[in-house]
C-alpha cells in the first residue's frame, strides 16, 4: 500500500451540519460541506496511524475503508479530538495487543483520568491502550519499519495543543498561535494542514486571514485548511484562495 495521508474529518467541534440540522452559511447541496469532527490518518511503510479519535471515528473508518490501527497520536485533550477513544477496542481484540498512543504529558494525564478503563483494569474490562508521553522528537515503529515525528507545543486558547511534523507534512488542527522559534520546522513544507475555524477572529483558533498569512509566511507548497465552522462554505471559501491553498473536506487524501 502506498504511503497516504487522509483527512478523516475537517469540521469544528459540532461538525456540519449541527445536530439541529443548522448549516450556517454552508450550502447543504454540496457534499463537501458535510463535515465530521477533526481527525486524520496516514499509512506509512505498512503502519496505520491515527491523529486524534473524534466522536465520528466509526463513520470515518467505514467511509475510508480503514481496517486496522497501530498507533494514535493526540493533539490535545478536548472531547472533539478524543471522545471516540473507546471505539479502538475491537482492534485490540482483533490484534490481541494494546494500541500505543502518544501525546504530551498533560494530554496523556487527562486521557487517563477521563478514560481510566482504557488504561487500567476496571470492572472486568481489560486495558486497551499503552500510553507514551512525548516531548520533542519521537518515533513509531512496527517490525523493522519506523517513522520519525517532530512534536512541539502551540497555543490553543487557554491550553497548549501539540503540532506534528513528519515527512515534510505538518498537522496543526487546533491553534491560534505558533511561537516563532518553531517556524524552522515549518519552512517549505510539502503540506501544511492548519486550523481555520471562522471568518472572524477567535480566541482559540486561527481564522481565515490568519491561516492564509501563516501559509504565505512559511511558504508551504500546499496548504489545507481544516477545523472549518459552518460559516465557511466550501465553494465560497475555495474561490477566495490562491491555487496552493485549499479547504479540506472529509476524505481528502494525498500520497507522500
Amino acid at each position: 500500500m502506498k504511503n497516504k495521508f487522509t483527512i478523516l474529518g475537517c469540521g469544528s467541534s459540532l461538525g456540519s451540519p449541527w445536530i439541529t440540522d443548522y448549516w450556517g452559511s454552508c450550502d447543504k447541496k454540496n457534499p463537501k460541506n458535510i463535515r465530521t469532527r477533526c481527525s486524520a490518518h496516514f499509512y506509512y511503510e505498512g503502519m496505520s496511524i491515527m491523529i486524534d479519535t473524534s466522536p465520528d471515528i466509526k463513520l470515518q473508518f467505514k467511509k475510508n475503508n480503514i481496517k486496522n490501527i497501530d498507533a494514535v497520536i493526540y493533539s490535545h485533550e478536548h472531547a472533539d479530538q478524543t471522545a471516540g477513544i473507546f471505539e479502538l477496542r475491537p482492534f485490540v481484540w482483533k490484534n490481541k495487543k494494546k494500541i500505543k498512543i502518544y501525546g504530551s504529558k498533560k494530554t496523556i494525564s487527562r486521557l487517563k483520568n477521563h478514560y481510566t478503563y482504557c488504561f487500567l483494569p476496571r470492572f472486568g474490562y481489560k486495558p486497551i491502550l499503552s500510553a507514551n508521553t512525548i516531548k520533542n522528537n519521537f518515533k513509531i515503529s512496527k517490525k523493522k519499519k519506523f517513522i520519525h515525528i517532530k512534536a512541539f507545543d502551540v497555543q490553543h486558547g487557554m491550553i497548549k495543543s501539540t503540532a506534528y511534523v513528519f515527512k515534510n507534512i505538518a498537522y496543526i488542527s487546533d491553534c491560534n498561535h505558533i511561537p516563532s522559534k518553531y517556524f524552522k520546522f515549518l519552512r517549505n513544507l510539502d503540506y501544511l494542514i492548519i486550523d481555520c475555524l471562522k471568518r472572524n477572529k477567535h480566541p482559540s483558533h486561527f481564522n481565515f486571514s490568519e491561516a492564509v498569512d501563516l501559509s504565505k509566511k512559511i511558504k508551504a507548497k500546499k496548504t489545507i485548511l481544516t477545523n472549518l465552522h459552518v460559516d465557511l462554505d466550501y465553494k465560497k471559501l475555495k474561490r477566495k484562495l490562491p491555487k496552493n491553498i485549499i479547504p479540506a473536506y472529509d476524505g481528502l487524501n494525498f500520497n507522500f
